[in-house]
């Protein structure tokens, strides 16, 4: 499955989120770093479910940008 993914910029670090996994976050120090951690939260969070009988949700967040 393809999960949505945010990626925001902090404070000298990187921060991501799954919209569809509440409670799947990553942080890392670069962008590239961040994609690994969130890649790698993701499988955890989908294990743990599948562990406690929970089916995974389908995603249904999608991502746009939008000129202003």
């Amino acid at each position: 499955m393809r999960y949505a993914v945010v990626i925001e910029q902090a404070n000298g670090n990187y921060s991501a989120y799954v919209p569809d996994l509440p409670g799947c976050v990553a942080t890392g120090a670069t962008r590239e770093e961040v994609e690994r951690e969130i890649r790698e939260a993701i499988r955890l969070h989908l294990d743990g479910m599948a562990e406690d009988g929970t089916s995974p949700p389908t995603p249904k967040s999608t991502l746009a940008y939008v000129e202003a």
